[in-house]
């Protein structure tokens, strides 16, 4: 099922999510449902806060960038196509940065059509639970180590605007107010829609 995605001004994108206790069938649907959203809104990744769930858990597949290469170890086996590997879900992971950081251009699917340079670690180190509740271990590098850091951001209450330089930031100031006043308004619309049928 594809879920609506949360919008910077959205107070749930700042919560930092709790891990997962159990993996039960309602993670697994979630994060079928999370992949799903990912797919339909052609992004490489997703946390559970951008559609409304504050838990450790996040869905991710690059295999359509083809201009941003990656590497993929997985559990000490390395990955000839980090492609083949996809989609990766990752239950409470924990990311270790690695290497030296370089800059790249960002997006986020709650930010629709902004983009930033953002500095991140070349590689990381991820532990993590997959779907079955078994501990996996990821060594990634390249975009999909990007990639990595900006969900785990989210699963922390991290926006990618965070990270910006101030000069970018100011920049994109009033696009940024004007997406935050506009998901202000649907969050009061909502509200007002709830308590109209409860009455």
């Amino acid at each position: 099922m594809i879920l609506p995605i949360l919008q910077y001004g959205d107070p749930i994108l700042r919560v930092k999510g709790k891990p997962v206790e159990e993996i039960d069938d309602r993670i697994r649907e979630l994060a079928a449902n999370m992949i799903e959203t990912m797919h339909a809104a052609h992004g490489v990744g997703l946390a559970a806060q951008q559609i409304g769930e504050a838990v450790q858990l996040i869905v991710l597949d690059i295999s359509a960038v083809e201009d941003r290469p990656s590497t993929l170890r997985l559990d000490g086996k390395d990955i000839a196509d980090p492609k083949t590997a996809m989609p990766v879900v990752l239950i409470n992971p924990e990311i270790e940065l690695q290497g030296e950081t370089e800059i790249g251009l960002e997006g986020c699917l709650s930010f629709p059509e902004i983009t930033g340079d953002i500095e991140r670690a070349q590689s990381v180190t991820v532990r993590a639970q997959n779907l079955q509740g078994e501990a996996i271990q990821i060594e990634a590098s390249g975009f999909l180590a990007r990639a990595i850091q900006h969900e785990g951001d989210h699963l922390n209450g991290i926006l990618f605007i965070d990270r910006m330089h101030s000069a970018a930031k100011a920049a994109l100031s009033s696009r940024l107010k004007r997406l935050q006043k506009e998901t202000h308004r649907g969050i009061r619309h909502r509200e007002q829609l709830v308590s109209e049928t409860t009455l």
